[in-house]
């Protein structure tokens, strides 16, 4: 298994409920093929831009393990959700 990690930005406006339920969907779909590590919930922070016109965003970063097409398919799930204003994965083991 190789070791990712994934930081995405929630939508700061969403109710704290659904903040959470985004954040258990993410490690239920790395899981579901990988395992979970580190789940830092760094809460809301100022964007350095703004992003579909929000000046905040709320913070979570996930380090976890798995096989090599796991970090495509959490990208494609990511990318449709509506929770999610932008997002990161990166492959730690890279040098």
């Amino acid at each position: 298994m190789i070791n990712y990690e994934v930081m995405f930005i929630i939508n700061p406006t969403l109710e704290d409920e659904k903040k959470d339920a985004t954040i258990e969907t993410v490690k239920e779909i790395i899981a579901a093929d990988g395992e979970v590590g580190k789940v830092e919930v760094m809460g809301l922070r100022k964007l350095a831009y703004p992003i579909q016109k929000k000046e905040e965003g709320y913070y979570v970063v996930v380090e976890f393990a798995g096989n090599p097409t796991l970090p495509k398919e959490l990208d494609r799930r990511l990318r449709i959700s509506d929770n999610v204003i932008r997002h990161l994965i990166i492959n730690k083991e890279e040098k």
